[in-house]
């Protein structure tokens, strides 16, 4: 695992966001936490927690706690107490942002792999549709 350490000064009650550039030809799937919590759901981080798919050549800001597909709860600097994390009784990291990426599974499939799923029936047996569009 590597691990890049980047240092912020926030002034309490100012807002702030989390922006992932991917830089490649390739889809990772991030998984963010802020305070230690998991910035979908809100319960503590883990490997395990789904995240945001960051598409090839494409920028993604994160500006808060996920409450619903259309609504986040905005990440705010706040003394420890006042945090989101004291809410949830989970203090011990508070200040820690963290990003894990995860490669897409199938990412590195060879041409021959993907014309076969391309052409994948999932009623093989039923004739009553037409086929799959190539």
């Amino acid at each position: 695992m590597v691990g890049i350490s980047t240092y912020v000064i926030g002034h309490e009650g100012e807002r702030y966001s989390i922006v992932i550039e991917n830089h490649t030809p390739r889809s990772f799937e991030a998984v963010a936490t802020v305070d230690g919590l998991d910035v979908m759901n809100g319960k503590p981080g883990s490997f395990d927690n789904r995240g945001y798919v960051l598409m090839p050549w494409a920028n993604l800001e994160i500006d808060g706690f996920r409450q619903s597909t259309d609504a986040v709860a905005a990440f705010r600097f706040s003394k420890v107490k006042d945090s989101y994390a004291a809410d949830r009784g989970e203090t011990r990291n508070v200040g820690v942002i963290g990003v894990a990426f995860f490669a897409q599974r199938g990412d590195d499939w060879s041409s021959s792999e993907l014309r076969t799923r391309d052409t994948a029936s999932p009623f093989p047996r039923d004739t009553r549709f037409a086929p799959p569009p190539r």
